[in-house]
């Protein structure tokens, strides 16, 4: 039985209850439960006339795979700032800042690895080198990463980029690099541009040539990582790998609240485990006296806070500090 304590006195004054309630995923009445809660974020309907299933489809990561060997950084004598974003520490790499759509497919293992891929080649060249590795090339390429587009491991992504290579591609529709991503965006989201969303589409077929017209052949293109690892799940370890390489790929347990994710730090309040999801953590900082880590998806910019978010830091939130994979590209 709840005792009269100060937290009850004032969950009940607010309508709320200890317990979490069940209620329908998606709905104005699950943002009002979040925003009434009065937590760290804030919550808002972020996708529109879409079926349950398709969202699920988009939480591609497969957790709890194998792992690659351990880096552990020597932090003491580190001194690491009470905030960071990389998008100012290497302005002269546009990769950072850019946010994917991943459209109808489970890729978001591939697109974490693909955009932290990216960025590191331009912060390891000092901003010489800016390409965009493509996420098609991964996906359709990789078969021991997994399923394609109904799931794999962000591990094996970056080990095979180690072993195998990744040519460049950028987004939809861009024509940009070897091997540009072919699966259209679609409107999950409110009151957008896009066409309508048409659920889960198979996985784009292993080609391994080159646009017609781009100037370097298919093995030409290739960008090889040096070196694959895992990062402890410790803040202190994974705050100094983005401070002194940047962006890595993590990966955590999508629950329905996280999907109306609007502004500030997100921590779970309510609702069911959907799916593994794979995003690309930046950097971090403290907001309202919450730590946070800074993080990009890869649902289009409609979504949440033009396409990024931040999640509670040092907490291991959802899992978000337990599979942290990064590499070395070789120069």
């Amino acid at each position: 039985m709840c005792q009269l304590t100060l937290l009850c006195v004032l969950l009940a004054l607010s309508g709320l209850s200890l317990a979490r309630p069940h209620l329908p995923i998606l709905s104005s009445e699950m943002v009002d439960f979040i925003n009434k809660a009065n937590t760290t974020w804030k919550a808002g309907q972020n996708f529109y006339n879409v079926d349950i299933s398709y969202v699920k489809g988009l939480c591609g990561a497969l957790l709890n795979g194998p792992r690659l060997p351990e880096v552990e950084h020597a932090v003491e004598g580190v001194r690491l700032p009470d905030s960071f974003d990389p998008r100012l520490q290497w302005p002269n790499c546009p990769t950072i800042q850019q946010i994917r759509d991943q459209g109808s497919c489970g890729s978001c293992w591939a697109f974490g690895a693909a955009e932290a891929i990216s960025d590191r080649i331009c912060i390891f060249s000092g901003g010489k080198v800016s390409v965009e590795i493509s996420a098609e090339d991964l996906l359709s390429c990789c078969d021991e990463c997994g399923m394609g587009c109904f799931g794999g491991y962000p591990f094996d992504a970056w080990q095979f980029w180690a072993k195998s290579g990744l040519v460049t591609g950028g987004l939809y529709g861009s024509k940009s690099g070897c091997r540009p991503y072919s699966i259209p965006p679609c409107e999950h989201h409110v009151n957008g541009s896009r066409p309508p969303c048409q659920g889960e589409q198979e996985t784009p077929k292993c080609e391994q040539q080159c646009l017609d017209g781009y100037p370097l052949s298919y093995q030409k293109d290739k960008h090889f990582g040096k070196q694959a690892y895992n990062l402890p799940a410790k803040q202190e370890q994974i705050m100094t790998e983005l401070y002194k390489n940047g962006p890595v790929e993590a990966a955590f347990s999508v629950y329905a609240d996280f999907l109306l994710y609007k502004t500030g730090v997100y921590q779970h309040v309510t609702g069911e485990m959907l799916g593994g999801h794979a995003i690309k953590i930046l950097g971090w900082g403290e907001e309202d006296g919450t730590p946070y880590w800074l993080a990009a998806n890869s649902w289009n910019s409609d979504w949440g806070d033009k396409g990024f978010f931040k999640i509670k830091r040092g907490s291991d939130e959802c899992g978000i500090e337990s599979e942290v994979v990064a590499g070395i590209p070789l120069s």
